[in-house]
């Protein structure tokens, strides 16, 4: 397990990161330093960009609003690049900030929302969507923030999956009584995987999308216990269960 410091701030950012570099932040990002966090010129910031580990910063301030950092020693090296896709009809505002977060905190690294024929005609915000992964990403030490996507219909989206990658898909009518076993079997079959994760609307797929699913040679087709489960908490146990078997909690 790597160490990690919870006690200083975190911030994402687009520049390079080297020693000595002098990264001059937006006016929101100063904002939320200087007068959120309070930080005093000479305060250190943890600072990653999904690319070059993270780095231990100090701030400074010039004129009455200009905000920068001063890269120092690198503190993690960017770990190996996740290869998690995760996949879901869209959702309310409220419950799809919380289904980002968590799968960011899961491991997702490409976030892309799908249209099925019961999805509900709910506006996807992706710029809201990328802020709610930035977010995750610093509160939680994550050093690389998912790729958003554009919401694409659900043969779109399944067609750029590839041949390759294992499709594991959660519907309540399968019948599969042991999620664990189910993966476990593919896992003894191809031991790390391209994975991506599909989450459905809460009014299930319809009997064509099913087939279209199935029709895949690289399918899982998992019932997530007794219990029918709201969308976003179905995106948490699936992920889990993902990462625990085929993904790299193992």
């Amino acid at each position: 397990m790597p160490h990690y410091d919870f006690t200083s701030p975190r911030l994402f950012v687009r520049d390079d990161l080297a020693p000595g570099a002098t990264i001059a932040l937006d006016r929101p990002q100063g904002h939320y330093l200087k007068n959120v966090l309070r930080l005093k010129p000479g305060d250190g910031v943890l600072a990653f960009n999904g690319r070059h580990g993270e780095w231990r910063t100090r701030l400074e301030v010039s004129g009455r609003s200009a905000v920068d950092l001063v890269v120092g020693e690198q503190t993690r090296p960017q770990p190996g690049a996740g290869d998690l896709h995760y996949l879901f009809a869209p959702l309310k505002r409220a419950r799809l900030d919380y289904l980002v977060q968590k799968a960011v905190e899961l491991g997702a690294s490409r976030i892309a929302p799908v249209f099925t024929r019961h999805s509900q005609p709910e506006r996807v915000n992706l710029e809201r969507m990328h802020a709610n992964a930035v977010e995750a990403a610093e509160q939680c030490g994550v050093l690389a923030v998912p790729e958003i996507v554009a919401a694409a219909p659900l043969a779109r989206a399944l067609k750029d999956l590839g041949d390759e990658r294992l499709l594991v898909f959660c519907d309540e009518v399968a019948p599969v009584s042991d999620p664990l076993a189910a993966l476990a079997a593919a896992r003894l079959a191809s031991p790390r995987p391209p994975l991506a994760v599909l989450i459905g609307p809460e009014g299930g797929f319809a009997e064509d999308e099913r087939a279209m699913l199935l029709a895949r040679d690289r399918v899982i087709r998992l019932a997530l216990g007794p219990r029918i489960l709201r969308a976003d908490t179905a995106a948490v146990a699936a992920l889990a269960l993902v990462q625990a078997v085929l993904g790299d909690w193992v």
